[in-house]
């Protein structure tokens, strides 16, 4: 059965006779590349090479690029011109901040390479090949080592694509003269070696892969340069001081503490020092400690040594902050003065009522309504002290007199 090409599809075949254009005319459209960033080697070190003809390629494809070392398989990251045509691409001033601040001068950068072309099946074959042998000769490279009696550690090897070197990354805590060895590495390999020495952080991003926190490790991921980490960010950081538990795959403390280390030092600087007198709402006190995340401060109150927590921002001065202790006595002591002007009224009155009744009678002075005020009391209090004397003796006369009667 023969096949005839329908009218339908013959149209659709004419760019001007659709509405958008497929991916291939779109990438054909686009203008190459002149400058792309690529990621390559075991330390993952960056490069900004230029290419050699016309390579379409997108974020993370498999390239082939001549760098410092040699020929080598890399990643591309990302293009740094205007005409890349993708939405990942960065401008150069952009690369170059984000270098900035991710160390300066210490950042692995290179610029002296040119990407070749894109990877074939055929480079990407014999990488794994080389890749898979790196076993065999990371044995023989540590048989040499015990043979030459040298004090040193072998982390890892790295061949390159090209096999115009072959780099070997050991670990030493002393020099160590190892010209005899690179001899025999190179009459057994027959390239070029370059011996390179490491240390614990370095060892942890050639071998390491995950941590505690179930992510792959940071040197490993994105970290280009390996600053020291101190205690004392653990230590401000309210982190526990085991070392167990704050160290990474390295043995050296986790590179996370120093992450967060600038906010908690902004932060820390909002905080009253200890033992400070600050004030309140509910009065001057001082300061026992505080919570740097949260901005709260544990303050012991003067009066009642209360311990409250408050934030930063309520803090006052000491001697202008409220104090309502002094505000709830007022009122019980103006209703202590009102009763007592209340029984004196009362005692006015009824001197009042007595000379109204008895015209006759003289006024008392001022000697005797002294005399006649603190009688009466004396005559009560004798009355209830006889009172209960009688009434404790009471029981006793009663019992007796009932048994005479008896």
């Amino acid at each position: 059965m023969s096949i005839f090409p329908l009218p339908v599809f013959e149209e659709d075949a004419d760019p001007s006779n659709r509405d958008s254009l497929t991916l291939e005319e779109q990438l054909e459209a686009l203008e190459a590349p002149t400058t792309m960033v690529v990621r390559f080697g075991a330390m993952f070190e960056v490069g900004e090479y230029k290419q050699a003809g016309e390579i379409r390629a997108g974020c993370g494809s498999k390239l082939v690029a001549r760098t410092h070392r040699g020929t080598e398989l890399v990643d591309l990251l990302t293009t740094t011109c205007s005409n890349a045509g993708c939405g990942k691409s960065i401008s150069r001033s952009e690369m170059l901040e984000y270098i900035d601040n991710s160390g300066g001068k210490k950042f692995p950068f290179h610029t002296n390479g040119r990407v070749l072309r894109i990877a074939t099946a055929e480079d990407l074959g014999r990488m794994s090949l080389l890749k898979g042998g790196v076993r065999d000769h990371k044995k023989l490279v540590k048989k040499l080592v015990e043979e030459h009696q040298l004090p040193m550690k072998i982390v890892d090897v790295e061949p390159i694509l090209g096999e115009e070197l072959f780099t070997i990354y050991y670990q030493s805590e002393d020099r160590v003269d190892f010209r005899s060895l690179v001899q025999a590495l190179a009459k057994e390999f027959k390239t070029r070696i370059e011996m390179r020495q490491v240390g614990a952080r370095d060892e942890a991003r050639l071998v390491g892969d995950y941590e505690k926190c179930g992510q792959h490790c940071c040197c490993k991921s994105f970290l280009k340069v390996l600053s020291p980490v101190s205690m004392r960010a653990a230590k401000q950081q309210k982190q526990t001081l085991d070392p167990k538990k704050i160290s990474g795959r390295c043995g050296r403390l986790m590179c996370c503490l120093r992450y967060e280390d600038q906010t908690y030092r902004e932060l820390k600087k909002n905080l009253p020092h200890r033992k400070t007198r600050v004030g309140t709402a509910e009065g001057p006190g001082i300061v026992l400690d505080g919570k740097i995340l949260t901005q709260l401060v544990l303050v012991a109150l003067e009066h009642d040594n209360r311990q409250i927590a408050v934030p930063v921002e309520e803090l006052s001065d000491p001697d202008t902050c409220p104090r309502p202790w002094e505000e709830i006595e007022k009122p019980v002591y103006e209703k202590r003065e009102k009763t007592g002007k209340n029984k004196k009224s009362r005692r006015g009155r009824g001197k009042k009522g007595d000379s109204k009744q008895g015209d006759a009678k003289q006024e008392p002075t001022q000697s005797q309504e002294k005399v006649e005020g603190s009688g009466p009391k004396k005559k009560k209090r004798r009355r209830r002290r006889r009172r209960k004397k009688g009434g404790n003796d009471g029981p006793n006369t009663g019992g007796g007199g009932s048994g005479g009667s008896d």
